[in-house]
C-alpha cells in the first residue's frame, strides 16, 4: 500500500512537471511569434517609406521689377514652406536690373513687367508669362476728375496742362509722378501713353509704385500710374476711356493700358528652376497670383 502511494505521488509530480513545460513551452511560442510579428511590421515598413537622404540645400534667386515683388514673396513663402531646403531669394532693382543679373548669371530668374515686342526676347532666354497686369493711373481722392482719355494723360505728362480745373479737376497745377529709368511699369506707360513723347522733366520720379501712392495719397494736386497690386484706398484710379483697370476689363482686353508679367528664365533652365516656374503656374500659385494681378489660369 506504501509504494502504492509513492508511486502515485510521483506520477502527480510528473504530471505537474510536464504541465509546467508545456505552460513555459506555450510562453516561449507567444514570444517568439511576437517578436517575428514585430520584425515583419520593421521590414515592411522600411520597404514602404524608405529613409531617403535629405536634399542639399539649394539658393534660387530672382531679381527684377518691383511691380512684381509682393507677389513673388509670398510665392516665395509657399514654395519654401513646401521645399525646407530651398531658400528663394527676391530682389528688386527694375526690370532691366533683373535681365541684365539674368544674363551674366548673378540670377536665376529674371521678374519682367514690361516686354516691348512679345516676339522678341533675349537669346537663350525663355519669357515665360505668369499673369496680367493694368498701370492704373491714380490721383488724390479729393481730386473731382471723373474721366481721362490717353490724349488727355499724355497731355498732362508732357507738362501742357498747367489746371487741373480745365480738365474737371481742383484750381490747381498738376504735380507730376513718373517712375525711374529701368522701371518695367514706365516703359509700359511710355509705350502704351505717350507715344514715342517725352515726360516732363518737371516730373517727380520715384522708385517703386508704392513711393507713387505714397506721394500721391498726401498731395491733392498730383498725378501718377501704378501697378494694380499696389493700389490702396488712400487714391483713387481714374477710369482711362472710361474703363477702369478692373479684373473684367483687364481678361477682356478693353482696358487699353494692360500688360503681361514674366519670369525670364535660361533656356533650356536648370531643375530647380523650372520646378519654382512650374510651382508658379500650379492652381496653388495661380491662387496667390490672383492676389495681386489677374491669374493667367
Amino acid at each position: 500500500m506504501y509504494r502504492q502511494l509513492r508511486t502515485t505521488h510521483h506520477v502527480s509530480r510528473i504530471t505537474f512537471h510536464a504541465s509546467r513545460f508545456t505552460h513555459h513551452a506555450s510562453r516561449f511560442t507567444h514570444h517568439v511569434f511576437r517578436f517575428s510579428f514585430f520584425a515583419f511590421l520593421l521590414f515592411l515598413a522600411a520597404c514602404v517609406n524608405p529613409l531617403a537622404p535629405t536634399p542639399p540645400p539649394a539658393t534660387l534667386r530672382i531679381a527684377g521689377s518691383t511691380s512684381m515683388m509682393p507677389v513673388l514673396r509670398e510665392l516665395a513663402a509657399a514654395y519654401q514652406a513646401r521645399h525646407p531646403h530651398v531658400l528663394v531669394d527676391v530682389q528688386g532693382g527694375g526690370s532691366a536690373s533683373g535681365e541684365s543679373l539674368l544674363k551674366i548669371g548673378a540670377a536665376d530668374l529674371a521678374a519682367v513687367s514690361w516686354q516691348e515686342d512679345a516676339q522678341h526676347q533675349p537669346e537663350g532666354v525663355t519669357a515665360i508669362p505668369i499673369a496680367r497686369d493694368a498701370v492704373a493711373v491714380v490721383v488724390h481722392p479729393k481730386n473731382n476728375v471723373k474721366k481721362l482719355t490717353l490724349l488727355q494723360v499724355r497731355a498732362i505728362y508732357r507738362g501742357e496742362v498747367l489746371d487741373w480745373a480745365a480738365l474737371g479737376g481742383p484750381a490747381e497745377e498738376p504735380m507730376i509722378v513718373s517712375r525711374e529709368d529701368g522701371s518695367g511699369t514706365r516703359a509700359a506707360f511710355e509705350a502704351l501713353v505717350m507715344g514715342g513723347d517725352r515726360v516732363t522733366l518737371n516730373a517727380l520720379v520715384m522708385p517703386t509704385s508704392a513711393a507713387v501712392v505714397d506721394y500721391v495719397a498726401h498731395h491733392r494736386a498730383a498725378i501718377g500710374y501704378v501697378t494694380i497690386a499696389a493700389l490702396t484706398d488712400t487714391v483713387r484710379a481714374v477710369p482711362m476711356e472710361e474703363l477702369l483697370p478692373s479684373p473684367a476689363n483687364l481678361r477682356s482686353g478693353a482696358y487699353h493700358l494692360s500688360r503681361a508679367l514674366y519670369l525670364y528664365a535660361p533656356d533650356p533652365a536648370p531643375s530647380a528652376t523650372q520646378a519654382f516656374v512650374d510651382f508658379v503656374l500650379s492652381p496653388a500659385g495661380q491662387t496667390i497670383v490672383a492676389k495681386y494681378h489677374v491669374p493667367l489660369r
